[in-house]
């Protein structure tokens, strides 16, 4: 089932998540409504928060990048091809590598993109759909997205990174999504 989105200004984009254990309620089947929806909302990464939960848990599929990659851009990036993976109780246990500028977008923020400097590798520990236990170092893009989905579970947002009289520049627009006046091609959730 494709799920509503919560647009910016919502309280839990701001929340920080709590760990789940095996027993979550219809854990499942909200991890299939997350790839759906994720999928159907053209994005690359959803994390709970952006579905109306507080959950640490998040989906990422950098998979999708590479495939859609024009020609000169095959090869640049270490992590090609890619993975597809939900991430559980996710804890970042270092950061590593320069910072890097990419250009960010969130599902939760629709029609802004902005450059976002980030750490090139990130060593995490979680637990996947199965609640089998990793602590695995990732790099390039897909260290991005995960990067960018565990600020969601953490109460971050890509906004936060930026300058601040960039932030100034985008006040207007971010009120226009708060009060329902931007739309996208997915279906949201408005803060009242």
């Amino acid at each position: 089932m494709i799920l509503p989105i919560v647009a910016y200004g919502a309280d839990i984009l701001r929340t920080t998540c709590k760990d789940i254990t095996p027993e979550y309620p219809q854990l499942d089947k909200l991890i299939e409504d997350m790839w759906e929806t994720m999928y159907a909302s053209n994005g690359v990464g959803l994390a709970a928060p952006q579905i109306n939960k507080d959950i640490r848990l998040f989906v990422m599929d950098s998979k999708q990048i590479f495939e859609n990659q024009e020609e000169d851009e095959k090869g640049k990036y270490p992590d090609e091809p890619g993975i597809k993976q939900v991430f559980i109780n996710a804890h970042i246990k270092e950061l590593n590598g320069e910072e890097w500028a990419y250009n960010e977008g969130c599902l939760s923020i629709p029609k802004i993109r902005e450059d976002i400097m980030r750490n090139e590798t990130v060593t995490i520990a979680y637990v996947d759909e199965n609640f089998v236990p990793y602590t695995k170092t990732f790099n390039g893009i897909t260290a991005r997205i995960i990067l960018h989905e565990y600020d969601h579970i953490d109460g971050k947002l890509f906004i936060d990174y930026l300058k601040p009289l960039k932030k100034k520049l985008l006040r207007g627009k971010l009120e226009d999504i708060k009060k329902g006046k931007v739309r996208a091609d997915y279906k949201m959730i408005f803060p009242k």
